[in-house]
């Protein structure tokens, strides 16, 4: 809520004489004629002989470049008050805006921003004027509590608060002030004291009359005030904690989008920003607010019938531009919509104006934007019309006038030839925009159901009943499925629930139902039992949120999706459980771009700027935005569009973009830090270096500096603790990922945060042949690139040392440490074990690690991280190896990277398969072992 308008006029001023004459561009003749189709635009120019002249002049100006403090100041120098005064700027700017607007002088955008420039201009002044006499009967209102000076603060609301007042249109006002007191009132200089609220009610009154009372020039604005906390009965003016304490308590569906466009035109700032804290979670909610829209629905029915209530009784009067069906109001309510259902959580949807929002649904991708641009068109082609219809004779109506004469003058303002082309024009832009308000508002119709059908409820205590229906929708284990729904819905968790949102639920399951017996039948894996056990988790973990029922029932085709997802994976299911804000990733087709990090990079850094200082707020918007891209990743693995290799370079491109955004933020919260930008990298090692990250594996990282600053190690080690937490906090949207920083030197012993020259002493002179080995799948992950680029160096450097030497050292502690590993790993089981089992991928990783630093000196392409099956690939093609094992063993750790894929997928934690699906792969990696270590005991 910015007390700046947006439609402010410019500041640099008019000239100093508004007779000045026409630019020879514009003739003086053209806005005066076009301004003669208004009768009031005529009246007005017929009734002073230097009217024409002004009219002339100013609408020879853009519009948005008028002082109207000039304008002013001339109508008072003739001694008129300021009421008169103000009546007179208006009438000559909106006759202006007539002539310039049926001239083709301005566009809609001109029209609508002077005339809410215009309305900022005139509340200001007259706040200013009448505060001062309110001031001087009876002494300055201070705040109780904190002594300040209290100003009012007026809210403007509708088209005005969205920058797009209508040429003739009464303005919606909210008069708020800070807090309650009394007036510092002077008894002795005869000035009677007032409390706060009596204050402001006072100079609420005289504002509304200073504006709206019709005197000789008329009026300057007509001021409807029903929008105030408990409308025509509460009070003029409210408090702060009056606000407050009406939103929490008593503030209903329709306020709330009433009040998406409130703008303060007054008052001060730490006063608005109060304001602004108290106003933003009422009307945008923390979580998606899918229910919104059934909110908005039944309010536009109550509209909608109000209308055509009206059309019965006059139907002369038909054609409402704004009202009537595909008007003014569906748009606005089209893009209203999203900003309430996620205005929450995307503050760039907080805009106030209908046309900016619909431009940045279709930047958001939440409509097409061949869809908005016809919106838009519409909208323009609406407000326009509605505008001609005013200018007749500057009345506050939205319908086409019911004399012949008029429709065809209403007809020619608006190009048309007759008034049957407009009609036809009206009609074109009025069905578009009614069939896209149909798609997201139209009430869903439930699945047909047999009338004679028991409801599901009814059946819960007939365990036979309710398996002979699962039976014959095709559940092939139709017992188990009965009696899992039969607990779930008799549990304590849905039992309890408000009867609206159990209703809610049980329509879900009766459309739920036969899905998952068709999904189950085509996708031939999984069970019926299973997946709608699956499904009647996520349904008992957002029974209580009523936002995520709504948006399964709005969205029918979404219930699908999940469905289907649940069935391919357990793991996608409990993620879903776990996180079911994601359910809106299931909306629609967005996740072709799952790829493309750059938008996310750049949103991510808008929105963690904006919630600065606000670090609980900081850490949800981090694991809304993993989650939600991890999410599409899934979408789109499971539907057979990435392979393995391919979704793990994505999920850790994620990683090294959350990465990035963490430390750069993380950093603006480390106290006392020296320097904007942090010289502080983080280095990646295990499957987040060697860019094999899976849905669930942890990050092995370690964090390097190089600054000289005597405070840098502990604001760095603070830095490195901060984004350990940022990563493994649990908050309301989940947990990031696990951070082991074991791999650092010294381990666990060691400091936190190395320096980079500290790092190289340490790898050239101290670590181990384990550490080494874990340097091949070492990279620059987030941080200051030149640090990133040093590490490159010395990682590659230590790499290419000669070993030739040392070979049967080498191999020596490649082995042992396998053989350590595998005792602590024994596997027990049947099973294979992919990576730990000799001749699964742990075997391979090690295999790779050992040439790379047996043969790093003579072949320094080796030390390039391209990934285990690379790596192995251009062993072989050295000599290295022989050429058939590499191709051999690359294939099984390919093979064994999509079983340990399909078994995460499936929720499993040991990654342990049947050995008949491994095959001969074991045997291919025992034999390079083998090849490799002969000399040493496997």
């Amino acid at each position: 809520m910015t007390p700046a308008s947006p439609a402010a006029p410019a500041s640099s001023p008019a000239p100093a004489s508004v007779q000045a004459s026409v630019p020879a561009s514009v003739p003086a003749s053209v806005p005066l004629q076009a301004a003669a189709a208004s009768r009031f635009a005529q009246r007005w120019l017929d009734a002073a002989p230097e009217r024409p002249a002004q009219l002339a002049a100013l609408s020879a100006l853009s519009l948005g470049g008028v002082d109207f403090r000039v304008l002013l100041d001339r109508e008072l120098s003739l001694g008129l008050p300021l009421e008169r005064a103000m009546r007179r700027v208006r009438n000559l700017l909106v006759s202006s805006i007539i002539g310039r607007d049926l001239a083709g002088l301005a566009d809609l955008d001109e029209v609508v921003a002077a005339m809410t420039a215009f309305a900022d201009f005139a509340i200001r002044t007259h706040v200013d004027t009448l505060m001062g006499e309110m001031v001087a009967a009876h002494g300055m209102p201070l705040g109780e509590e904190s002594g300040r000076p209290q100003q009012l603060m007026v809210l403007a609301m509708g088209k005005q608060g969205g920058g797009e007042l209508n040429v003739s249109s009464d303005i919606d006002l909210i008069f708020v002030y800070p807090e309650d007191g009394e007036t510092a009132a002077q008894l002795d200089l005869g000035q009677r004291q007032l409390s706060n609220h009596e204050f402001f009610v006072r100079l609420g009154r005289r504002l509304n009359t200073a504006l709206s009372e019709v005197i000789e020039d008329g009026f300057t604005f007509r001021v409807d005030m029903a929008l105030r906390p408990n409308g025509k009965s509460g009070p003029l003016a409210a408090s702060l904690n009056m606000v407050e304490e009406y939103l929490i308590v008593q503030g209903r569906e329709w306020e709330r989008y009433a009040w998406v466009k409130a703008r303060a035109v007054t008052g001060e700032l730490d006063d608005i920003a109060a304001l602004d804290a108290i106003v933003r979670p009422f009307v945008f909610r923390r979580y998606l607010d899918f229910g919104v829209i059934d909110a908005i629905r039944n309010m536009h029915a109550q509209i909608r019938a109000e209308v055509k209530r009206q059309e019965r009784q006059h139907p002369e009067r038909s054609h409402n531009v704004k009202l009537g069906r595909g008007g003014i109001r569906e748009i606005e309510f089209l893009a209203q919509v999203f900003q309430l259902i996620r205005g929450g959580r995307d503050p760039a949807l907080r805009e106030k104006s209908t046309r900016k929002t619909l431009r940045l649904l279709a930047e958001r991708e939440l409509l097409a934007p061949d869809t908005v641009e016809q919106l838009l068109e519409a909208y323009t082609f609406l407000r326009n019309l509605e505008h001609r219809v005013q200018y007749l004779e500057d009345a506050q109506t939205h319908t086409l006038p019911t004399g012949e004469a008029d429709r065809l003058a209403v007809a020619r303002m608006m190009g048309c030839a007759d008034e049957a082309a407009l009609l036809a024009q009206l009609e074109r832009q009025r069905t578009f925009v009614a069939q896209q308000f149909d798609a997201i508002f139209a009430d869903k119709e439930t699945p047909e159901q047999d009338p004679d059908a028991p409801a599901l409820d009814d059946e819960l205590d007939n365990l036979d009943a309710l398996a002979a229906r699962l039976a014959q929708l095709g559940f092939d284990d139709a017992r188990a499925g009965a009696a899992r729904l039969a607990a779930t819905l008799q549990g304590p968790r849905l039992a309890s629930l408000p009867d609206a949102s159990r209703a809610r639920l049980t329509t879900l399951l009766e459309s739920a139902l036969p899905q998952v017996a068709t999904v189950v039948g085509e996708a031939g894996i999984g069970s019926h039992a299973a997946t709608l056990g699956r499904l009647l988790d996520l349904f008992e973990a957002i029974a209580r949120r009523s936002a995520y029922l709504a948006l399964l029932t709005e969205y029918p085709h979404t219930l699908e999706r999940v469905i289907r997802m649940i069935n391919a994976s357990g793991w996608a299911a409990t993620f879903l459980t776990q996180h079911p804000i994601l359910l809106d990733e299931l909306l629609d087709d967005r996740n072709e771009g799952a790829g493309d990090l750059s938008q996310l990079a750049r949103l991510l850094d808008e929105h963690l700027s904006e919630a600065q200082g606000d670090t609980e707020r900081q850490l949800d918007i981090l694991r809304e935005a993993h989650h939600a891209q991890l999410f599409r990743l899934l979408a789109l693995d499971l539907a057979g569009e990435l392979s393995v290799e391919r979704l793990a370079d994505h999920l850790s491109a994620l990683a090294d973009t959350i990465v990035g955004a963490s430390v750069k933020h993380a950093w603006n919260t480390v106290a006392n830090r020296h320097r904007d930008a942090p010289r502080f990298a983080v280095i990646a090692y295990g499957k987040l270096g060697g860019k094999e990250l899976g849905y669930v594996s942890d990050l092995d990282v370690i964090f390097l500096f190089e600054d000289d600053d005597q405070d840098a190690p502990p604001l760095y080690a603070k830095l490195a603790q901060r984004f350990i937490t940022w990563m493994t906090a649990h908050t309301a949207a989940g947990i990031l990922f696990d951070v082991d920083t074991a791999l650092r030197p010294d381990g666990a012993s060691g400091m936190l945060v190395s320096s980079v020259n500290a790092f190289e002493r340490y790898q050239n002179g101290a670590a181990w042949i384990w550490e080494h080995q874990a340097l091949t799948r070492a990279r620059f992950c987030a941080g200051e690139p030149t640090i990133g680029a040093r590490f490159e160096a010395i990682r590659e450097q230590v790499l290419r040392k000669d070993r030739s030497q040392q070979e049967a050292q080498l191999k020596d502690e490649v082995t042992g440490m396998r053989k350590r590993m595998r005792e602590a790993n024994v596997n027990r089981s049947a099973q294979f074990d992919l990576k730990q089992d000799p001749g699964g991928m742990i075997d391979i990783e090690f295999i790779v690690q050992y040439l790379v630093l047996r043969h790093a000196h003579a072949y320094p392409q080796l030390t390039a991280n391209a990934g285990n099956i690379a790596l192995l690939r251009l062993c072989g093609e050295l000599g290295l190896i022989d050429g058939q094992q590499a191709a051999a063993v690359a294939d099984a750790y390919r093979a064994m990277r999509k079983l340990q894929h399909a078994v995460r997928l499936q929720g499993q934690d040991k990654t342990r398969v049947e050995p008949a699906l491994v095959g001969h792969h074991p045997d291919s990696v025992l034999g390079l072992w083998k090849a490799c270590f002969s000399s040493t005991e496997n």
